[in-house]
């Protein structure tokens, strides 16, 4: 009987220990791309929260298995929770980065009101749709899965069990990351607002020439297929670069938490 109730009690402090692990991942798998999609069922969701928090929990065993009572665990869930929800959006940013490239592009080219059911409950031009479900395949080849473990791993390094993230720093640390992502999901587009330049301009020396002319009705056929045309030439050197800023931004030194 004394070694039942051993048995019971090492189990006990087990549950702790794994459930503050279970709670950071669970809080980052609501943002992560691929495994956190609207579209994958929570089933599944719940199921690579526990494949997850299994993998990572000897890992940081070290580091919690100080929290052995309930009394001790409760203060420690919304830190955790906060801490995952970071993790959670440094994956989910690059997801955004290939939405606005796409929407950019699509607008440039007149394109924007052809739309596709996306991944989620609002609906996103056909191009975004696109460039992110190639985004998160190319994700997946990278091994994203490696790339969640290894920052939940290090997060722990920078978000220490039972302490909130600090206020100030992680407001400091979103505004970059969002400049970063506006910025490069510009760059992206590049090419399909230069064309859509070039393509206005010549458009509007037609018709200054040519003022009987039609330029819409010639120009709007062209400009669909201008863009459609450059997607196939430039969507293998856009996946290119976002996969190189995706592999550095997920990586703990380029995560800068």
């Amino acid at each position: 009987m004394h070694l039942i109730a051993s048995s019971f009690t090492f189990w006990e402090d087990y549950v702790w220990i794994v459930s503050l692990v279970f709670f950071r991942v669970g809080a980052a798998m609501a943002l992560l791309p691929a495994f956190g999609e609207q579209v994958v069922p929570a089933r599944v969701k719940i199921s690579a929260t526990i494949a997850f928090s299994i993998v990572l929990t000897p890992l940081v065993w070290s580091d919690i298995e100080h929290v052995t009572t309930l009394k001790a665990w409760i203060p420690l869930i919304g830190p955790e929770v906060v801490s995952g929800l970071l993790i959670g959006f440094t994956f989910r940013m690059m997801v955004f980065v290939l939405q606005i490239a796409g929407t950019i592009a699509a607008q440039s080219t007149s394109l924007s009101q052809f739309f596709g059911g996306g991944l989620g409950a609002d609906p996103q031009p056909a191009f975004s749709t696109l460039l992110v479900v190639s985004g998160l395949c190319l994700a997946t080849l990278l091994g994203l899965h490696i790339r969640i473990i290894e920052l939940l791993h290090s997060s722990y390094l920078s978000f220490p069990v039972g302490n909130w993230p600090m206020t100030g720093a992680s407001a400091e640390w979103a505004m970059t990351k969002v400049t970063y992502i506006f910025g490069l999901g510009f760059t992206l587009a590049g090419p399909f607002v230069l064309a859509s330049l070039i393509y206005n301009l010549g458009l509007g020396a037609i018709n200054k020439a040519m003022p009987q002319l039609m330029v819409a009705l010639v120009g709007a056929p062209a400009i669909s297929f201008g863009g459609l045309a450059l997607l196939l030439v430039s969507s293998p050197i856009i996946l290119t670069v976002w996969g190189r800023s995706f592999a550095w931004i997920t990586s703990p030194a380029g995560a800068g938490f």
